[in-house]
């Protein structure tokens, strides 16, 4: 926990990012660390959680985590822990909570930080699409599906 707090502290110093910092942890040691750097990238999704399963992923060469812990230094928001179920992160260790997180962030102008309702969030990424707010037509299945078949088929013997 103490990384991923020393990580979040970066945002005091290093243009481009926020004070949220993460650390993936295997079998004791640190495997992948990250801090958010959504602005420093104009990537919305480049929270420190995110970043820290992304560098986790590239130093281990896999895209399985199964079993890692991951400690961050805030409440991770529904993006995040979907990134943690889709690697098989097991534990979540935080500092801050989202709420008391949201408090602190409060007094910012929204043209320094994008408020984002957390609760409507983890709602809207549990449903079908199309979900709240959000308009999905599907278009092209034929040919998309016949792609996926042939990767699929193409991948069909064990890499």
């Amino acid at each position: 926990m103490l990384r991923a707090i020393e990580l979040s502290a970066l945002a005091l110093k290093e243009a481009g990012t926020e004070p949220f910092g993460a650390v993936v942890v295997m079998d004791g040691r640190i495997v992948g660390e990250g801090i958010n750097r959504s602005a420093a990238r104009h990537d919305p999704t480049s929270h420190g959680e995110v970043e820290a399963i992304r560098d986790a992923c590239q130093r281990l060469h896999r895209m399985d985590l199964a079993g890692a812990e991951l400690y961050s230094s805030c409440e991770p928001c529904a993006l995040c822990v979907a990134a943690m179920h889709i690697v098989g992160i097991r534990r979540l260790y935080f500092g801050a909570s989202l709420g008391e997180s949201d408090q602190m962030l409060a007094p910012l102008p929204a043209a320094r930080r994008r408020p984002i309702d957390n609760t409507a969030l983890r709602h809207a990424a549990g449903q079908a699409l199309p979900g709240d707010g959000m308009a999905a037509q599907q278009h092209g299945a034929a040919n998309a599906l016949a792609i996926i078949a042939a990767w699929a088929t193409a991948h069909a013997v064990a890499d």
